[in-house]
């Protein structure tokens, strides 16, 4: 465990991961300063928070405080800094929230990664081990940062710790080690972060780093998915495959499907069953996360009936293909979270029902090549915004009806005027909100509000 007593802290970056660290932090009796480019009149309900437990250097970031500190705990959305740089070069030590917060745990953890469908996979596995018993906190990228579960009966032996974990993430780690760790599945993201995709790779393949041969790597087994399988065998855990079609070999171990059941087989176990009517979500990329959940959840500990609980409990994530509204025999789907391409791809393929599309925001730097499949199979026409329109419609190409709007609710006035009876409107934008909103949530809520205005008669 870290021995945090009077040592000289900095936090730099005060989201909800940064608050959690400083307040983790103080409760181990450092002295913490937290830093933040925003400024004060931004971080008011923050500053309320520490109430005066932290120095608080906003505004800026000051270089004696990096290079004078004992320990440096850094937020998973700040790039490097010239001021990192340097306390690096002094030999001060940087830590990410969940490598600083997995010092203080001592439950088993289970990890999830991957470019999409991170967060329904975690909650759906975190529902299975609830309905187990134990007592379990389900967060990290998701929610709570792990640096809120020290201290809680799920922290200690007994509990069970469920965690998303972003790339971001575990650029810091070090012992961060997982009993049971899930790579969903690759594709572009983030390139306005790093210098290419190979780099974006390596920061994901960490979670299996720390890994022992008594440990699980859960990988997608699906044939475009050779790439995950190639990261996890570069570890020592044991390799498991998840996938919707049968694998070939009768004695292979992992997840798939057979006709209307999901099946499971982990070592030392026969073939188990459940009904595929448990699951409540749509389309073939929410079966992944399903049999990926059921797999990490039945090497994790959890008894086949619990997995089948917490299936059958879990209804969806909010801003993820969520249905807000209906006008008629025309659909209103909220699938705000979808901040890069192959999410869209994922969310879309095999959709039962035209799509009107709301795409665009702000560009991350990845190819929109793979939506074209889309166009005309699933998406009848487009409506863009944000930074991103213009390099979405160059993408695009005369495929389909392309329409511009000069902010979302015009966006979704358009498309339910576009869409036909027994059609869908969708927002999902395959790029970040940064440019016209402070997060997804914002975006989606937006959406949401406007299609339910839309849907009562009202524009």
């Amino acid at each position: 465990m870290l021995d945090l007593a009077q040592k000289k802290v900095l936090v730099v970056g005060l989201g909800r991961s940064g608050l959690g660290a400083a307040r983790l932090c103080l409760e181990r009796g450092a002295r913490v300063t937290a830093t933040d480019n925003r400024r004060p009149d931004q971080l008011a309900e923050v500053a309320a928070e520490l109430g005066g437990r932290a120095t608080l250097e906003l505004g800026g970031h000051r270089e004696e405080s990096f290079v004078g500190a004992d320990l440096i705990v850094l937020s998973p959305g700040v790039p490097e800094l010239p001021q990192l740089a340097a306390a690096r070069r002094r030999g001060v030590p940087v830590l990410g929230e969940l490598e600083l917060a997995f010092r203080f745990v001592d439950a088993p953890l289970v990890a999830i990664t991957g470019t999409n469908g991170k967060s329904t996979t975690t909650s759906l596995l975190g529902a299975m081990v609830e309905a187990s018993g134990r007592p379990t906190f389900v967060g990290g990228n998701l929610g709570c940062p792990l640096s809120e579960a020290v201290g809680t009966p799920a922290a200690a032996l007994g509990g069970a710790l469920v965690v998303e974990v972003s790339s971001f993430q575990l650029e810091t780690i070090e012992r961060f080690r997982p009993q049971v760790a899930l790579l969903l599945n690759l594709s572009e993201d983030h390139l306005d972060r790093y210098p290419g995709y190979t780099d974006y790779v390596a920061a994901k393949a960490r979670i299996f780093e720390q890994q022992t041969a008594e440990d699980y790597a859960v990988v997608n087994g699906e044939p475009d998915q050779r790439e995950c399988r190639t990261l996890a065998s570069g570890g020592w855990a044991q390799v498991l495959t998840f996938q919707v079609d049968p694998p070939g070999d009768p004695r292979s171990r992992g997840a798939w499907c057979e006709g209307g059941e999901l099946v499971v087989r982990v070592p030392g176990n026969d073939i188990e069953r459940l009904p595929r009517a448990l699951l409540g979500l749509a389309g073939r990329h929410n079966l992944q996360n399903a049999l990926a959940a059921l797999l990490g959840a039945r090497l994790f500990g959890v008894d086949l009936a619990s997995c089948g609980r917490g299936l059958e409990r879990f209804t969806g994530l909010p801003h993820r293909m969520e249905l807000v509204a209906e006008r008629g025999d025309v659909r209103f789907y909220n699938d705000s979270k979808a901040t890069n391409v192959g999410s869209v791809v994922g969310s879309l393929t095999g959709f039962e029902r035209k799509v009107v599309l709301i795409a665009g925001g702000k560009d991350k730097g990845g190819d929109y090549g793979p939506l074209l499949p889309l166009m005309g199979a699933t998406v009848r026409e487009v409506v863009l915004i944000g930074a991103a329109a213009d390099r979405i419609e160059a993408a695009l190409g005369d495929h389909v009806p392309v329409h511009r709007a000069p902010d979302l609710s015009r966006a979704v006035v358009l498309a339910a005027q576009a869409a036909r009876p027994g059609e869908a409107v969708v927002l999902s934008p395959a790029c970040s909100s940064f440019d016209m909103f402070g997060n997804f949530e914002e975006r989606g809520e937006v959406f949401a509000e406007v299609a339910r205005r839309i849907s009562g008669g009202s524009t």
